[in-house]
């Protein structure tokens, strides 16, 4: 397989009625292939910029870590740490 292009780190899906789910600088560049972020489960470990409401829950809203094509491989990375933990021995 050629991954030299590595245009498979990103897509777009603009006719989706809630794009984009987040404020980005630039639309342009907002990749939507983790649509649903598989780092959620991560909680504080994540690397995304997230706040925790009054009543614990999670708010990713201004968060555009896994909607950056840049952050494709770190998403990946934080994947395993995920797998890690769900892991049974």
């Amino acid at each position: 397989m050629d991954t030299t292009k590595k245009n498979f780190k990103f897509f777009q899906h603009t006719s989706c009625e809630y794009f984009p789910c987040h404020k980005a600088d630039d639309i342009s560049k907002f990749n939507c292939l983790f649509c649903y972020c598989p780092l959620y489960a991560l909680g504080k470990d994540c690397r995304g910029n997230f706040v925790f409401t009054d009543k614990g829950i999670k708010n990713c809203s201004n968060c555009n870590y896994p909607h950056q094509k840049e952050n494709y491989d770190g998403v990946l990375e934080k994947l395993s740490t995920l797998i890690e933990r769900v892991k049974i021995d």
